[in-house]
């Protein structure tokens, strides 16, 4: 078990149930109920490609620039394109003030992102080139890293950089000794562990697999069946946000006839 979940157990309020026993949470969701996501596509005019995601309480923007020439040329790679992802939580995102710029969490972070997108790319259509993602948090509770895996996803969409699937993420955990879907801020600060996954759902293939705490093989198993179940509903979602935009455009055209 890593330390700051250890910690972070240890600091729990006495007395604090994240589960009652009719199996409903803090926030009156049940074990294997999402929070609430609302996507739009296309929210920045001066980006290739742009999404906003609400999470439940986490807001999320995302914005794709690119396929576009690399400065320096040196970082040019002449097979492909080089994909780089930013991640950053603004310093309003969290209680506590942050500290503005990027940290050794949101530097990670932004790595984890990029490994998990890059699969669903078509890399290779543009050498010499670079695509840059920005991810900004607004508002922070917990999951930020796969609502930003699921906004960035719809960005690059909107850019119209040639995917072979969009990338839906979502997190399932452990609280209170029950595996739960999607956890809130405090049941990720309180429970026993956080099993974040990324998927191209069209072939099952998972892009990101990660897990902050202790579980058992079983109980892992779970975590992660139970977090793509979530992520094939996230895809939906993303789905529906992509449509929709282009209803609006082919509404837009077809009233200027």
């Amino acid at each position: 078990m890593k330390v700051k979940r250890v910690e972070a157990m240890m600091g729990r309020p006495e007395g604090l149930k994240l589960i009652d026993e009719n199996g409903k949470r803090l926030d009156g969701r049940k074990k294997y109920e999402l929070r609430r996501i609302d996507m739009e596509v296309g929210v920045l005019k001066n980006a290739d490609g742009s999404a906003y995601v609400e999470w439940g309480k986490n807001k999320i923007l995302a914005a794709v620039y690119g396929p576009r020439e690399i400065h320096p040329k040196h970082l040019q790679r002449p097979d492909m394109a080089v994909l780089r992802v930013r991640y950053n939580m603004a310093p309003f995102s969290v209680e506590e003030r942050k500290k503005p710029g990027p940290d050794r969490r949101s530097v990670e972070i932004s790595k984890v992102i990029r490994g998990a997108l890059e699969p669903a790319l078509l890399l290779e259509m543009f050498p010499r080139t670079v695509i840059d993602v920005f991810i900004e948090v607004l508002q922070a509770d917990a999951g930020t890293r796969v609502a930003g895996i699921t906004a960035a996803s719809l960005a690059l969409a909107d850019a119209g950089v040639p995917m072979r699937d969009l990338v839906a993420a979502c997190a399932a955990g452990k609280i209170d000794g029950e595996i739960v879907l999607d956890l809130n801020k405090d049941e990720d600060n309180y429970g026993e562990a956080d099993v974040p996954v990324a998927i191209m759902p069209l072939k099952n293939d998972i892009t990101l697999l990660q897990m902050d705490g202790y579980l058992t093989r079983d109980e892992l198993l779970e975590a992660v069946k139970l977090a793509i179940k979530g992520a094939k509903a996230v895809y939906q979602k993303q789905r529906e946000a992509l449509k929709e935009k282009y209803l609006q455009i082919a509404q837009e055209v077809a009233g200027n006839e």
